[in-house]
């Protein structure tokens, strides 16, 4: 088999966006143009018996957001779209960092009427720090909003990215026509469908029926010819480079403008390339197999109450059953219990190829970061942690049910849910757990009374700011008030600072200390 073909293919991405931009609402119409749901919110094979939304666990749907990231795979246009489903809230961004390590490109949704809010811009710079290109949407069109060329200016003032409108609106809010794409000058007006559960209706004109449109085609020509004239076309090297963006316009609530942004990803985004691994060498696609680890994740389904971890191919053709080599161990790896997973729902998988990704159940030595391989051997860049900016001490209410809660810390940690940081005089006693946002903190908590059984309770320290340091700097850092010194799982020792100026005071003096940033140092918020 062809596994080049295979991979040219696929098309990994992922959605970006601030809360409430209306992510969840993309991914349900992307389902659904893509045959993967007969209606919005219908799962195909399995009626009506459950959403197709990707958010499962119970506090996302009691809340409305998402939390959590999981993996969708449908085929459109003869192609396979394996869709990386991202958290909504902000301080889950670590989480979405992960996702987009083993994403090509990824669909950054803007709200009409708000632009670039906080959480859009973080997650932007993440992108920008993982090298991946942005495909624009620009949504809720049908609602009352700002000007087109005006959102367009803040992305590039703000993001220092080159828009390049791809399709262009016709009138807005409750006059929202259709779009013009220009790729080809034509003009796609809209029928709405009830509910948004099927398909937008759409005629095809071209440019001469614009003006034909009143006040809202006039503006549009107006625009279109200004767009013209500057030289506001996409340029796919420029996009790959991350210095452009190509920009879309619609609405998913209403289904405008969805087909057009999926041929969109379609035809623009990158289909999976050899990966560079940790010596700066490419695993050739057509190599053998190999994969690395972005996510594990434990009692997705209550009733398994089993341990997946998800791999993205990077080379190779994967075979269920195949067995590989764990990188970290050297240990042989078996792969009988291979599954794709479709939100809640899971399916066994057979075979999959560069760009897919595979849920490995009951995988419980396996990371976030890990490699997987078949020989020749190969090791990918692990996936580095944030930096937490908010540090709570965490003890068990019951003595009696300590195992249970330090196996729930282990498995919280091993999910990178937050960042267990332990004394090692004191081991699993007290540690202190250490998060982005406060809510990573409430789904800790959650999951260790409701899963493992471990009523907790959990105290806040006062500690700003963490930095990376060593086994040399860690004896004089210990030794400073207003200073703690600790452990992660995989070794690395963090020191953390009750003030900022105290550790810029420390900095100054002993500039002989190793004190590293971490990723997204002070992006928070």
């Amino acid at each position: 088999m062809d596994i080049r073909a295979e991979a040219a293919r696929r098309r990994t991405f992922a959605i970006i966006s601030h809360p409430d931009a209306g992510k969840t609402t993309l991914t349900e119409k992307f389902l659904l143009y893509g045959g993967a749901v007969q209606e919005a919110g219908a799962v195909k094979a399995r009626g009506e018996r459950r959403r197709v939304r990707s958010d499962w666990m119970e506090m996302e749907q009691k809340r409305g957001i998402s939390i959590t990231s999981t993996v969708l795979q449908f085929p459109y246009r003869d192609h396979v779209l394996n869709l990386l489903d991202t958290p909504g809230h902000r301080d889950f961004s670590e989480d979405t960092y992960r996702v987009l390590a083993a994403a090509d490109a990824a669909v950054m949704v803007l709200d009409g009427a708000k632009g670039i809010e906080p959480q859009t811009r973080k997650l932007f710079e993440v992108c920008r720090d993982r090298g991946v290109p942005l495909i624009t949407f620009i949504n809720k069109w049908d609602r009352p909003g700002r000007p087109p060329l005006e959102l367009l200016d803040e992305v590039e003032s703000q993001l220092r990215l080159v828009p390049t409108p791809v399709t262009w609106p016709v009138g807005s809010a409750e006059s929202f026509l259709g779009l013009v794409d220009r790729r080809d000058d034509a003009y796609v007006r809209f029928t709405r469908v009830a509910r948004g559960a099927g398909e937008a209706g759409e005629e095809q004109l071209d440019l001469t029926d614009l003006l034909a449109e009143g006040r809202d085609g006039t503006t549009a020509d107006e625009e279109l010819q200004l767009l013209d004239a500057v030289g506001a076309d996409v340029d796919p090297e420029t996009f790959r480079s991350g210095e452009s963006t190509p920009v879309f316009f619609g609405s998913a609530l209403t289904n405008y403008g969805v087909r057009l942004l999926l041929d969109g990803v379609v035809d623009l985004a990158p289909s999976p390339t050899a990966r560079p691994a940790a010596d700066g060498a490419d695993r050739p696609l057509d190599d053998p197999f190999s994969a690395f680890v972005f996510k594990v994740q434990a009692n997705m389904d209550p009733s398994h109450r089993d341990r997946i971890a998800f791999v993205r191919v990077c080379s190779g053709r994967f075979e269920r059953g195949m067995v590989v080599t764990h990188g970290p161990t050297g240990k042989p790896f078996g792969t009988k219990y291979a599954h794709s997973v479709f939100g809640q729902e899971r399916e066994t998988i057979d075979e999959a190829f560069p760009g897919d990704v595979v849920g490995l159940v009951n995988a419980t030595d396996v990371k976030v970061g890990d490699t997987l391989y078949a020989d020749p051997p190969v090791e990918f860049a692990g996936i580095p942690s944030f930096a937490p900016e908010l540090f709570a001490t965490i003890r068990a209410r019951d003595t009696s049910r300590f195992k249970q809660f330090r196996s729930g810390i282990r498995q919280l940690d091993e999910e990178g849910v937050v960042q267990v940081l332990r004394d090692p005089d004191l081991g699993d006693q007290a540690p202190m757990l250490a998060a982005v946002g406060q809510m990573q903190f409430e789904v800790a908590v959650h999951r260790l009374e409701q899963e493992f059984g471990a009523p907790v309770e959990l105290a806040p320290n006062n500690y700003k700011v963490a930095r990376l340091t060593d086994d040399t700097s860690a004896p004089a850092l210990r030794a400073m008030s207003g200073v703690r010194v600790l452990q992660r799982a995989d070794g690395a020792w963090l020191a953390l600072f009750e003030s900022p100026y105290w550790l810029a005071r420390v900095e100054a003096d002993q500039p002989e200390l190793r004190l590293d940033r971490l990723v997204a140092e002070g992006l928070a918020g």
